[in-house]
């Protein structure tokens, strides 16, 4: 009786060993075709968000544009009512419970400081920072500051305790004065509340300055005192 050789297993041949090797490299190339093709789509939805969000701040209503970097380095337009317009009139009722009126000011220049509002704490601290600087807004002519925004007069009175601030703060909350202003077009909530906008309005209750920076791309929500300053010196002399 003989005995049987253990079976061995075949071995790949010349010619399979080049298939598997063609195989091979035809996915590697497919790989690298897909990644190319993925990067390819990634910075192509990337340059048309880029435009999208360019074309919302041109196309913000009345927007007149400012080159960033003119004088803060910030992007900002200035919207209708533009200066040389005169300033609408208005009486809200601030934080504090009493009304106010822009007729207050008659004979004052006033910087109107149209912001987001309780949800906006950079807001609040853009008035903080006023505050701190106002040696620097009265020798650039600013005798007042007003600020406007869209929540209720008992709510802002108690954020503006809390933060220890002294500027009038106004509840508009119908917003018929944002809208008179054209102010709730410049921020990241739509129209449904301000951005973050400064009017200087002149002793004859005319538009002297204008600067809405709250708008798209970078929806800016506080700038220091001196950037804004430094926008309204350059552009008021413009």
């Amino acid at each position: 009786m003989t005995k049987s050789r253990p079976k061995t297993a075949p071995t790949a041949t010349p010619r399979r060993n080049g298939q598997n090797a063609v195989r091979s490299a035809a996915l590697a190339s497919q790989q690298r075709r897909g990644r190319a093709i993925t990067a390819a789509m990634v910075v192509a939805v990337a340059l048309v968000a880029v435009v999208v969000l360019y074309l919302v701040f041109r196309s913000a209503p009345g927007a007149t544009h400012s080159a960033a970097g003119a004088g803060s380095g910030y992007p900002h337009v200035a919207g209708d009512p533009k200066a040389g317009t005169a300033a609408p009139p208005f009486t809200l009722t601030s934080g504090a419970g009493k009304p106010v009126s822009l007729s207050d000011y008659r004979g004052r220049t006033v910087l109107l400081y149209f912001q987001e509002g309780l949800s906006c704490q950079p807001c609040w601290d853009q008035i903080g920072d006023l505050e701190h600087n106002q040696a620097a807004l009265r020798a650039a002519g600013v005798d007042a500051v007003v600020s406007i925004t869209t929540d209720r007069a008992d709510l802002i009175g108690r954020k503006a305790a809390d933060e220890k601030l002294t500027t009038p703060v106004l509840s508009d909350p119908d917003l018929a004065v944002s809208r008179a202003y054209d102010a709730n077009h410049y921020g990241m909530m739509g129209d449904m509340r301000d951005g973050h906008s400064f009017v200087l309005v002149g002793p004859d209750g005319v538009i002297r300055w204008r600067a809405d920076y709250g708008g798209a791309p970078k929806y800016t929500m506080f700038l220091p005192t001196d950037k804004m300053l430094a926008d309204l010196t350059t552009e008021r002399a413009q």
